[in-house]
């Protein structure tokens, strides 16, 4: 069964591999008052948007954390989908393919909701939601302002050792002011058409949208300092 378009049905995966090498145990480890991936499960509930939650892991451990937390539905990930080489959009449609059994229907969009990126607000869910519907595309996704610009400040190295900058334009940009808008992908929500998304998987088509968040929601945990960073602020916010 298909939802009507009057009624557009949404959910929502989480992907959480076990193997993390930067940070061990990092999707399950304890960030204030619950593990790390039990904020993203919350901030996905808060929203009231989804059919289901899901979550796809090749981790017992991780699967069972994000059962106690919430998470609708649990994905064992196939063993091929959880190397150090799997890309993530495999795994998502596989975690896709395997809501749509368990519900019984086809749904119409997809958000996918990194559990490394505790920072984001269930608006920022919501907003990215809205992109989809309202404006009809494949594709949305978030990220904010680069601190560095390639046009300007931004260095490459080539194979011959040689250093520019990473792009240039025919007249040189004297104040990074005027170059070109450039944004840093921050991974925390992806969405898709779910036809986009069967048909083509990728996020850069060409009617993909951004959806801008500030840096103080955009930070992920990739190593051990950002646990420090993202917990300074969680007690900043609590204490406001």
């Amino acid at each position: 069964m298909t939802s009507t378009a009057s009624s557009p049905k949404f959910v929502c995966t989480i992907c959480a591999r076990g193997g993390s090498k930067g940070v061990p145990g990092k999707n399950i480890r304890m960030l204030i008052d619950k593990p790390l991936i039990a904020h993203t499960i919350a901030q996905a509930k808060a929203t009231g948007l989804f059919e289901a939650v899901a979550v796809s892991s090749d981790s017992p451990e991780i699967l069972e954390v994000a059962g106690q937390y919430g998470a609708d539905i649990l994905i064992r990930r196939p063993d091929e989908l959880a190397t150090d080489e799997s890309g993530k959009l495999p795994a998502i449609l596989h975690a896709l393919g395997e809501v749509e059994r368990q519900l019984g229907f086809e749904a119409d969009y997809l958000i996918d909701l990194d559990a490394t990126s505790p920072l984001r607000f269930p608006e920022d869910i919501k907003a990215c939601a809205d992109i989809l519907t309202e404006t009809g595309c494949s594709c949305v996704l978030t990220g904010y302002p680069a601190h560095r610009s390639p046009y300007f400040n931004l260095l490459e190295r080539a194979k011959d050792g040689s250093i520019s900058l990473s792009k240039q334009l025919p007249d040189p940009v004297l104040r990074r002011q005027d170059s070109p808008e450039c944004f840093d992908m921050n991974g925390s929500v992806y969405g898709w058409k779910r036809e986009a998304l069967k048909v083509d998987p990728g996020i850069f088509y060409p009617d993909t949208k951004l959806y801008v968040m500030p840096r103080d929601r955009s930070i992920d945990v990739d190593e051990e300092l950002d646990f420090d960073i993202i917990r300074m602020i969680m007690e900043r916010r609590a204490s406001n």
